[in-house]
């Protein structure tokens, strides 16, 4: 049972689907999202990511922790449902909406995903989050 409610977790991470938009051969959603929440309120998720990219790493030959990384970002049009407290105004893309910014490794791996205001700056997001 456990089984299926993570490969319904998987499903709907790697489709981005509403959760109510579950296959049908799926578990009910709403269990399979307490479970969801669970495991990122607990951490799980992040350790199972870390673990793959450490074995990633190592299967590639390098070290398991990653020494060097490049950050982007996007600015994206809010929604008329996205508030106006997370929301900004990016001039130099001329976006009212948020900016998600990332920092992938030297391999691709994913290490931090942040989402703020589009008015947030590329300096701004390095120094929140030191890697």
């Amino acid at each position: 049972m456990i089984a299926d409610i993570v490969d319904a977790i998987l499903y709907m991470i790697r489709t981005g689907c509403a959760w109510r938009y579950l296959l049908v051969d799926c578990p009910p959603s709403h269990p399979v999202y307490g479970h969801f929440k669970q495991f990122n309120e607990r951490g799980t998720t992040e350790r199972i990511l870390d673990e793959l990219g450490e074995l990633v790493r190592h299967a590639k030959g390098r070290d398991p922790q990653s020494s060097a990384g490049v950050i982007d970002s996007q600015s994206v049009k809010g929604a008329d449902t996205v508030g106006a407290d997370t929301r900004g105004y990016d001039a130099g893309n001329q976006i009212n909406g948020r900016k998600r910014f990332i920092v992938t490794d030297t391999l691709g791996l994913l290490v931090v995903v942040c989402v703020v205001a589009a008015s947030w700056q590329d300096r701004d997001a390095r120094q929140t989050h030191p890697a």
